[in-house]
């Protein structure tokens, strides 16, 4: 017989049919009710076992965490809580689960316990509901782009160039570390290494999609990045997931336009078809405020986080005019920002990202044309001088979702900035061919992947958005 699975049971109109059904015991009730999950969704299968007529040595068997396969008869659930169930007619045991060793026992686990249980942690319902929301995410982002003439772009994971100048980069050698060779002056010969120079994991596919949006037009890469900075934050993970699409003839106005649609057009997605998990994660917050003092709870749920993104028009605001309502604004003026606005020049926090999109316009911000002195060494400097055409996307609870801008096209600009940055030309040659070969305004921008999950699914650490996290002193799994 043919296997269903679990979720189109769920939605089964047709009774009395035999079914065949496998999957993992979630609970074990009096000898009895069988909770039955097989990952296609959030929901349980209650499967009726009778016990009378059941080998008492398989019904020993049926623990917590075991598979097993399952055939019977769909029927009208007698119970509550649930429309259909099954009435099992055979069973077998697929593989055991000691109950006494068995991490994932049915009750409240901490989140941190489970980052230690990272290969099972899935079994839970959070962790299903938030890896089956990340799955969805992820289709949305290709059919976003491939429904829009963009062209999928697998940019190196092995660079020789860091782009955004933070030199936090993990090297990449096939040097024996205890007998790496050295020049002259006592350095490390990279000359001598697998690459003939020194390379590192990437941080970002940005500059090698410039080069393919300037013959393709329209592109985007979605693939792992890597940052070696020493940080045990909530936000911070050495491996991520970035997506960054780079368009060519596009401008400021046309990147802001694209950042908008396309983030709209995921969201929803996941609203559209992740409806069972949405619930859930929004219950579990809306649970998770009450018991938290009254100042630390969330102004809004989870759903109308996602709806306060999709319903809205972004808000478009230059980041003078940003200061200058920080810098009047009630929190400032009382000193209750943890980094006080005083001049134009400062860095944006999350704490000030978040009072313009929550407390003042009350809907998504886009800012931009940013300092220069901020920014990275491939923005668009204006015509003032000391301003790039930059931009970040805002959002409710999290601040800062998407950065972007507008590329520095002409040559001689580039060259003077890289200049100032100390950034080599022999280094970075053919990313400056590109501007002597057909050079065009051509813009894009980047999204990390786990901070988008991050926000859709309310979860409070990116570690717990994505399957293995890799964290300083940890590489476990």
């Amino acid at each position: 017989m043919e296997r269903s699975n679990v979720k189109e049971l769920l939605q089964c109109e047709s009774f009395l049919q035999a079914v065949h059904v496998k999957g993992w015991v979630r609970t074990f009730r009096g000898n009895r009710f069988i909770a039955l999950n097989d990952g296609s969704t959030i929901n349980n299968i209650q499967c009726v076992v009778d016990f009378e007529n059941t080998d008492e040595n398989i019904l020993k068997r049926i623990t917590t965490g075991a598979a097993v396969s399952i055939t019977g008869t769909l029927v009208e659930s007698q119970g509550k809580g649930q429309r259909v169930e099954i009435n099992v007619t055979n069973l077998d045991i697929l593989g055991d689960s000691s109950s006494e060793e068995y991490p994932i026992q049915p009750k409240k686990h901490s989140f941190e316990f489970l980052r230690k249980n990272a290969h099972l942690r899935v079994r839970t319902n959070t962790f299903s509901a938030v890896m089956r929301v990340r799955s969805a995410l992820s289709f949305a982002v290709h059919q976003y782009f491939q429904q829009n003439g963009f062209f999928y772009v697998n940019t190196p994971i092995i660079t020789g160039s860091d782009a955004e100048g933070a030199g936090e980069m993990f090297k990449v050698t096939n040097f024996d570390i205890n007998k790496a060779p050295v020049d002259e002056n006592e350095d490390i010969d990279y000359s001598q290494d697998f690459f003939g120079k020194e390379t590192n994991l990437t941080v970002s596919g940005q500059l090698e999609a410039e080069t393919y949006a300037m013959a393709l037009g329209k592109v985007y890469t979605f693939g792992p990045t890597f940052r070696a900075e020493n940080s045990n934050t909530t936000r911070h993970l050495a491996e991520f997931w970035m997506i960054e699409p780079e368009v060519a003839f596009n401008d400021l106005d046309a990147n802001m336009d694209l950042s908008e649609d396309f983030i709209k057009h995921v969201l929803k997605y996941v609203l559209e078809n992740c409806q069972d998990d949405l619930n859930f994660l929004n219950d579990r917050l809306i649970n998770e405020d009450k018991t938290k003092p009254q100042a630390e709870r969330s102004d809004m749920s989870l759903l109308e986080k996602l709806h306060f993104v999709v319903d809205n028009n972004f808000k478009r605001v230059s980041y003078t005019e940003a200061i200058d309502i920080l810098r009047n604004s009630k929190p400032n003026k009382k000193k209750k920002f943890k980094f006080p606005i005083n001049e134009w020049g400062a860095d944006l926090q999350s704490e000030h990202e978040r009072f313009l999109v929550e407390k003042h316009f009350k809907c998504p911000v886009i800012l931009f044309d940013y300092p220069a002195n901020i920014k990275a060494f491939y923005m668009r400097l204006n015509e003032d001088g000391k301003t790039v055409r930059a931009m970040d996307v805002l959002f409710p609870g999290i601040g800062e979702m998407v950065g972007g801008s507008q590329r520095e096209e002409r040559l001689d600009v580039l060259k003077q900035k890289m200049a100032e940055l100390d950034i080599e030309e022999k280094e970075m040659w053919w990313y400056l061919d590109t501007r002597k070969f057909g050079t065009a305004v051509h813009s894009g921008f980047g999204l990390g992947f786990e901070r988008l999950v991050l926000f859709t699914t309310g979860m409070g650490n990116i570690r717990d958005v994505i399957p293995f996290p890799r964290t300083p002193q940890n590489a476990d799994f």
